[in-house]
This record gives structure tokens, C-alpha cells and sequence, in this order.
């Protein structure tokens, strides 16, 4: 019995490796862009997230009369503003890799496969809420204006705006799913269509106001992931 298996076990040759799944072909490529609208944001203010937390801490007890404290419109302005620990002002890096994904929709581009497609490689983070951010080149100034509230009641907030702006997004992508070419059209209709931040055309909430849109330069480099 024990030759008859060695005998079994010697006709059988090893099967040689089949390579089905391709390794990643990432590519990064720069791309400069420079506002031709003003850009608007509105960070969740860090204030408020403490003033929710404590309330939710308090249970029950939370429930007395509120006491209305004066508004502080410069302090609104700054808890707005997406900033690092060294106070380089940024844009969520976010922003534009939602907003190219928005826009494959456009192109007939099936978003979900635009999701494992492509990211964009942040400059540093926000020193609160730790968000990847793009730098941005430019000086805010304070933007006071009115809203609506979801119960309809007018208000006025108080947000960052950077008139003239520009940046450098880099855009890290699948080489197998797009090229180089695809991905600097994908930039140029979120800078033209799209937009980001506040009061962009593609605004959740609205039609926006034109604000947030850019144009892109010629990609800069293009690096090996």
C-alpha cells in the first residue's frame, strides 16, 4: 500500500502558479489650480461639537431655560476655518476627490469603481477635527452673511472667503482604469461644473452661487505610486 501511493505521489507534478489579479498600477500626478470664484468654507465649529457634547453628557438636566450668550462674530470666523497645528490654511482633501467622483456621472463612469479608482494625497490636517487637507495659497477675509436655518428662521453666519486662491491637488489614481488624460478632464469639469466648498454649483442644498470654481494648470509631475 505504501508503494502504491509513492508511486501516486511521484506522477503528480506541481501546478504552476496562475496570475489572475494584476498588482496596483497607481500613478500620482500634480495638478496646479487657480480660483476663478471666491471659495467659501464651513468647518464644523469645534465649539459647537462641545457645546452638543456637553448637553448629551447632561442628560435631563440639560433642560432649563438656555442662556443666550453674545455672539462672537470673529471667534465664528475662526472655528469655521480648516487650519493645521502650524496654521497653514487647507481645504478638505475630500472635497475634490467627492467632487470628481460626482462628477464621473457626467462621463457615463460608474462611481463605484471611481471610489477604489482615485484619492487625492493630503498636504497636512486640520488641527481639530485631524481632516486631510490640500494647502491653500491666499488670505481669508471675513464673510458675514445671511441664512436660512432648516426651521426657515434667517440668521447670519460668519465664514472664511478667499477671494483670490489657488492650490496644487494631487490626485493619486488606477493607471489600469484611467490615464493621465482622463484624470485631468475629471479636474477640469469639477473646477468648471462642480466646484467645491460652500455656495458651489453642485451644492446639496441649492444651486449654489458660483462660488468654489477653478481652473487647472498644466500637471506639473508625475510620480510612480
Amino acid at each position: 500500500m505504501a508503494a502504491k501511493l509513492a508511486v501516486v505521489a511521484a506522477s503528480e507534478s506541481p501546478k504552476e502558479d496562475r496570475i489572475v489579479i494584476s498588482a496596483p498600477n497607481l500613478q500620482t500626478v500634480i495638478f496646479p489650480i487657480v480660483g476663478i470664484a471666491p471659495y467659501m468654507q464651513a468647518k464644523f465649529a469645534q465649539k459647537a461639537a462641545n457645546a452638543i457634547r456637553a448637553k448629551h453628557e447632561a442628560g435631563s438636566t440639560s433642560q432649563g431655560k438656555k442662556v443666550r450668550e453674545a455672539r462672537n462674530f470673529k471667534d465664528d470666523f475662526e472655528q469655521a476655518t480648516y487650519r493645521t497645528a502650524n496654521g497653514e490654511y487647507g481645504m478638505p482633501a475630500s472635497a475634490f476627490r467627492t467632487a470628481m467622483i460626482d462628477v464621473m456621472r457626467l462621463v457615463g463612469f460608474k462611481m463605484t469603481l471611481g471610489k477604489l479608482s482615485i484619492f487625492v494625497e493630503p498636504d497636512g490636517f486640520d488641527a481639530t477635527s485631524g481632516k486631510p487637507l490640500v494647502f491653500i495659497t491666499g488670505k481669508p477675509e471675513m464673510n458675514i452673511d445671511g441664512v436660512r436655518n432648516a426651521t426657515g428662521v434667517l440668521d447670519l453666519r460668519s465664514r472664511p472667503m478667499w477671494r483670490n486662491w489657488s492650490a496644487k491637488v494631487r490626485v493619486r489614481f488606477d493607471a489600469d482604469q484611467f490615464t493621465v488624460t482622463d484624470v485631468t478632464n475629471l479636474m477640469a469639469r469639477v473646477g468648471l461644473q462642480c466646484g467645491i466648498g460652500e455656495g458651489r454649483p453642485n451644492s446639496r442644498d441649492s444651486t449654489g452661487m458660483g462660488y468654489g470654481l477653478f481652473e487647472v494648470k498644466q500637471a506639473q509631475q508625475r510620480l510612480a505610486a
